[in-house]
């Protein structure tokens, strides 16, 4: 199989599974919002959610993927600071965070050229 086809299928597996994680994620806050009020974020859980289902789904997208890769990357830094102050594990987050940045360089190779 050709490096780029295998690199191209690597990028579709691994942003589907982060997909499907965000959209799991959000379905959580929407449905059951215990974790959300213990860390003090009930009142923009609903907020949080839909700006998590967007920025997945951009993420997911060809065209959008470079926006959704910004989206997701500010989405996890945030989580990784409300982790920290929660006294959590940032474990997680930041493994999440660096898959963001392995598919965004699949897809996208130029973004990391330095010119």
């Amino acid at each position: 199989m050709e490096n780029s086809k295998i690199k191209n299928i690597a990028a579709w597996v691994i942003a589907g599974l982060l997909t499907a994680l965000y959209l799991f994620s959000a379905s959580g806050k929407l449905m059951h919002p215990e974790q959300m009020i213990q860390m003090k974020l009930g009142d923009w859980r609903i907020i949080i959610a839909i700006g998590e289902i967007v920025s997945s789904l951009l993420f997911l997208i060809p065209k959008t993927n470079k926006l959704g890769t910004l989206l997701l990357s500010s989405y996890m830094g945030g989580a990784i600071i409300i982790h920290m102050t929660s006294a959590m594990s940032i474990a997680m987050p930041s493994v999440v965070l660096i898959l963001v940045w392995v598919v965004a360089f699949l897809r996208n190779p130029e973004l990391y050229k330095l010119k």
